[in-house]
């Protein structure tokens, strides 16, 4: 989708929006449209260490979304981007589990990195 690759402007915005006192912090989206999977799980790690940082420094992060289970439907782009962790055949409606989703539910699993 041509977006700069800059997991760590998670962490950015969680320090910045850490500045509103007593107001807990949920990531409702976050990832990245590649068809490269790999590219999918580099983005998780660095996005993900960065609120590790942010817990580690006492900042109320309550929970984290990844964007999105399944290749899904972009208004301006159609069906072209995947962001998903799950792939979807358009024309079979097959879903197939990418290595991302492994790699986040072995983290899920062991509840960290």
């Amino acid at each position: 989708m041509q977006y700069e690759f800059w997991p760590e402007a998670l962490e950015a915005t969680l320090r910045y929006a850490n500045q509103v006192p007593g107001v807990p912090m949920i990531v409702t989206e976050n990832g990245i449209g590649t068809p490269d999977d790999t590219r999918r799980v580099e983005y998780y790690r660095r996005a993900l260490q960065g609120v590790a940082n942010c817990l580690n420094d006492g900042l109320d992060v309550c929970g984290y979304f990844g964007w999105s289970a399944f290749d899904n439907f972009e208004w301006l782009l159609g069906y072209r981007p995947t962001f998903g962790i799950i792939a979807v055949d358009r024309e079979t409606q097959e879903r197939t589990i990418k290595p991302s989703a492994r790699w986040l539910g072995e983290i899920a699993q062991a509840n960290g990195f």
